[in-house]
């Protein structure tokens, strides 16, 4: 998958909503210890920069170079490439080592793991008794009766090009495997949230060309977003300049090593 998200690298990080703040304070408040945090698949650091305002260093890592040359700079955050073919050891030693680190946070991105090997990985380097892995994502955006229908019928024309692991998303985590003692939702039942955030048209669509699927199916000759696609969505939306209050239906499990 980090091909793709290598060519969506440049729209990636002006189309995806931030995560509220109070997120971060959230999982904080439920580690012992604040020194060290892991941001797996950080991307364009969007996350880890949240987490940097409650720990004294974070680590963010990427398989994706070009995700990693978009992210945003902070003085406690150092972004790492991680290449597939590095092993456990190499990645443990360059973030810390085991039992060093207090909070893990994975956005938009745990189900596209090898997810034995992660849970593997997490097991040895969080910090016991007191670590935190949090996972979030988010799979719907919900503006108005007017607009959501019309959503949706795009949405289907998307879901022979999207990765089968999708459907962890689609499925708001219900079913993903999470090999830990859950502090944050429970066993199939991850925590519902939200996150507010004013949209312009524009913007949606920037977000439309950055999924996964819809890069797919344009390397494969396909343009789900052809001009009357788009057109359809517009007048749904109102106008294009319009910008509207909508929420991205998100949701997160929050877990410690069983001990």
């Amino acid at each position: 998958m980090a091909g793709l998200f290598d060519q969506q690298a440049d729209i990636y990080l002006d189309a995806r909503p931030t995560y509220p703040l109070q997120w971060y304070s959230m999982l904080a408040a439920r580690t012992l210890h604040r020194s060290l945090a892991w941001d797996v698949g950080t991307g364009n650091g969007q996350a880890a920069i949240g987490v940097a305002e409650h720990y004294e260093q974070v680590i963010g890592t990427d398989v994706s170079e070009a995700q990693l040359q978009h992210a945003i700079p902070h003085p406690k955050v150092k972004c790492l490439y991680t290449p597939l073919s590095i092993s456990d050891e190499e990645l443990l030693s360059s973030i810390g080592g085991e039992n060093s680190v207090d909070l893990i946070t994975v956005a938009q991105a745990v189900h596209w793991f090898d997810l034995p090997k992660f849970y593997s990985l997490v097991t040895r380097l969080l910090r016991k008794p007191g670590g935190i892995v949090a996972v979030w994502c988010y799979n719907n955006i919900a503006v108005n009766p007017t607009f959501d229908p019309v959503m949706k019928r795009f949405h289907d024309t998307t879901l022979p090009d999207w990765n089968p692991n999708i459907q962890y998303v689609f499925d708001g985590y219900k079913t993903l495997l999470f090999h830990l003692k859950v502090v944050g939702g429970s066993e199939g039942q991850p925590l519902a949230l939200d996150i507010p955030k004013k949209l312009s048209f524009e913007g949606f669509l920037r977000m439309l060309r950055s999924w996964p699927a819809v890069v797919t199916a344009k390397n494969q000759g396909v343009d789900l977003l052809f001009e009357n696609v788009v057109k359809e969505l517009e007048t749904a939306w109102g106008r294009s300049n319009l910008v509207r209050s909508v929420a991205y239906k998100a949701f997160m499990l929050a877990g410690k090593v069983k001990l």
